[in-house]
């Protein structure tokens, strides 16, 4: 087993920081101020732009699919890993060379699942960065961290699909530059539970579609947004189907592994940045006498954050290695178990640095409650906490029966 990157990985990543140093840390700011006086929340930060012309001319775009074609690297998961990392000390990392969720689901699904013609009007624009897109699939009337309770209805007539339901948490539909929904729904609610379940593709601006609102996190509007969607008659041609009729599970699972391993790296790199700023701070300030770096308290933070990262790291990079060795389907428990893991340890590290802030750890100045939210929010997103234990439970008591 050896985590080493490949030379091309780690060419990637001597070019990947230094553009993080010289490009994007100096201006999260910057994209903030854009967003502020624009009056519109969901505002496209024109700065964002900048990044991404340079991240192009840099070859740093697409980082995280493995499917070698003109717009992409064909780097393995092992080697995108750390890169994800990266670009998750940062808000706009992910965005800046086109590694964006939900972008990147989708766009793995388009080229696993899409035809020809759909992968020509909805994969390369994105591929191109030029539209974002979402995916729908939670509802607000059933549990739906089990997938096979959604309601929606894709009903066949003629030549079209008519959709009717409610989604919600809809990440990335606020934003005027998401034109694309893929959207999870019942087309044979007769069939076996798994085998109920479809994909197709819906433009937003379809009539019956309709942005009821944008859901807050913990009080914060993302510039993305999070949206509830009313879908009241939608009418799409049957060609807009992804793959099969009663394939919409086997897809969001193939969907879901890869992009598991994303947010976990980026929950590690959240963490470091919090580590970092932790101890910046606690080495500028003094109480009762002496530097806070100096109390013992503050230094097991630190230690126990420095272990508690490194054991998160090793961990998604051993699940990326079994993906990469072995398919995802192999490396089902290590992909269930970084996604209780990594976020969880992240959110420890970031409490911490906010105990070590006080009260501007709670506040607009840094970035850690921000941090706190959307790391709160990843231990639900793409499956909560309690389904992923209860499937490495599953499979650890089936070694026993």
């Amino acid at each position: 087993m050896d985590f080493e990157l490949s030379p091309v990985a780690q060419d990637y990543r001597e070019r990947l920081l230094e553009f993080m140093d010289q490009y994007v840390y100096p201006n999260e700011e910057v994209a903030e101020g854009q967003i502020v006086a624009s009056g519109d929340p969901h505002h496209h930060p024109e700065i964002l732009e900048v990044l991404k012309q340079e991240a192009r001319r840099r070859e740093l775009w697409n980082l995280f699919l493995p499917h070698k074609t003109k717009w992409t690297s064909g780097l393995t998961n092992l080697d995108y890993a750390p890169l994800a990392e990266i670009t998750g000390r940062s808000p706009l990392g992910p965005e800046a060379i086109n590694c964006a969720a939900p972008d990147t689901g989708n766009m793995e699904i388009l080229t696993m699942f899409g035809s020809p013609t759909q992968q020509e009007e909805w994969l390369y624009p994105l591929l191109e960065g030029e539209i974002r897109s979402c995916f729908a699939m939670t509802e607000p009337k059933v549990a739906s961290s089990d997938a096979t309770n959604i309601e929606t209805s894709i009903r066949p007539d003629g030549d079209d699909y008519v959709i009717d339901g409610r989604k919600w948490w809809i990440s990335g539909a606020a934003d005027s530059r998401c034109k694309i929904s893929i959207l999870m729904g019942k087309t044979d609610a007769t069939a076996a539970p798994h085998r109920q379940q479809s994909m197709v593709l819906v433009p937003l601006n379809t009539q019956g579609v309709r942005i009821v609102r944008n859901l807050t996190v913990f009080g914060y509007t993302d510039q993305e947004g999070h949206c509830e969607i009313e879908f009241d008659s939608v009418r799409v041609p049957k060609a807009n189907l992804l793959g099969e009729e009663g394939g919409g599970f086997a897809i969001a699972q193939a969907r879901l592994g890869p992009g598991r391993i994303h947010h976990c790296m980026r929950a590690v790199g959240v963490a470091e940045r919090a580590l970092e700023l932790m101890c910046r701070r606690v080495t500028e300030r003094r109480a009762f006498g002496q530097s806070l770096a100096e109390q013992g308290v503050i230094q097991q933070w630190i230690a126990d954050s420095r272990l508690e990262i490194d054991q998160a790291r090793w961990y998604v990079l051993h699940a990326a290695w079994m993906m990469d060795r072995f398919g995802n389907k192999a490396a089902r428990t290590e992909i269930s178990g970084i996604k209780v893991l990594a976020p969880q340890m992240a959110l420890r590290v970031v409490d911490r640095a906010i105990q070590a802030f006080g009260g501007a750890g709670v506040g607009p100045d840094v970035p850690l409650a921000r941090m706190y939210a959307g790391l709160r929010t990843l231990r639900i997103a793409d499956g909560p906490d309690e389904v992923h234990r209860r499937s490495v439970a599953r499979r650890e008591l089936h070694k026993y029966s």
